[in-house]
């Protein structure tokens, strides 16, 4: 089993920045993929960003540029680093990770945290 614990979440004005972080604990594997999905009021929950071991990163086009997704394999914590930030980037932010281990296909989900971005 794999509990995510997430933290960084608040209010922050827009063009201001939030450092989201998650952290990874039981078991978890040597390879696998964490990353960042939001979900707006109303909205489906979707992508922001993904980041393998090996640090190959894939980005939702809204956020390229502004969002940096990193991680630190020996803490299994990854951050989301949110400069520039709007108001549609307000949403409960989840942190995932996924991993494949002899054929079967392992997802974790953290609890949320909410993002809000004020005018």
């Amino acid at each position: 089993q794999v509990q995510l614990v997430e933290s960084g979440g608040g209010l922050v004005q827009a063009g201001g920045s939030l450092r989201l972080s998650c952290a990874a604990s039981g078991s978890v594997f040597g390879i696998n993929v964490m990353g960042w999905y939001r979900q707006a009021p109303g909205k489906q929950r979707e992508l922001v960003a993904t980041i393998t071991t090996s640090s190959s990163t894939a980005y939702a086009e809204s956020v390229k540029g502004r969002f940096t997704i990193s991680r630190d394999n020996a803490k299994n914590t990854v951050i989301l680093q949110m400069n520039s930030l709007k108001q549609e980037d307000t949403a409960v932010y989840y942190c995932n990770l996924n991993q494949d281990r002899w054929g079967t296909r392992y997802n974790y989900w953290g609890q949320g945290t909410q993002v809000t971005v004020s005018s």
